[in-house]
């Protein structure tokens, strides 16, 4: 076997299956890390230690998109997740802290829905699972609620939906 061949059969051996997305890498351990280089220095912006790989591959991309513009969504490992309060020219600690709460949250949705009590929740017919297994919501006006807005999530065999009114963080 010729070296060449060998490298290609060990690279072959050891890759894994998952997705691979841009700025992140796995742990020895298995823990999902992301940072990012600072533009115009040498400065490396450490965004965090996640359990998935789309929590990491999030932050990066809030991160990504904080310090290079609106004309980088190419770049994005998910264009559309963007959360709405995030803008290009924060300082390097706000981005920093803004790519954190976005994987966090994402770590902690998906965790979420791989939990036992949550295996038997709606996706692909009701839409309220999206991409990546990532909740999408579904939001409706509420009729008496004086143009308030609740999301409801419901499970199979639940009676109860869960509600959220936008007047409970005001």
């Amino acid at each position: 076997m010729s070296c060449s061949e060998e490298r290609g059969a060990n690279t072959g051996a050891s890759t894994s299956q998952q997705k691979k997305y841009k700025g992140v890498r796995q742990r020895k351990w298995g823990k999902w890390v992301s940072e990012i280089r600072v533009p115009g220095s040498q400065e490396r912006l450490w965004l965090g230690s996640f359990a998935t790989p789309e929590a990491a591959a999030v932050a990066r991309d809030v991160a990504y998109y904080c310090l290079r513009g609106s004309s980088t969504l190419d770049n994005l490992n998910f264009p559309l997740m963007l959360p709405s309060g995030v803008r290009p020219g924060l300082s390097p600690r706000s981005v920093q802290k803004a790519a954190s709460d976005a994987g966090l949250a994402i770590d902690a949705q998906l965790i979420a829905n791989k939990l036992p009590e949550n295996e038997g929740l709606k996706d692909d017919k009701s839409g309220h699972v999206g991409a990546h297994g990532l909740e999408t919501g579904c939001w409706e006006l509420a009729g008496d609620n004086c143009g308030t807005w609740e999301g409801s999530e419901l499970k199979e065999g639940d009676d109860q939906a869960f509600s959220i009114c936008i007047e409970d963080y005001i």
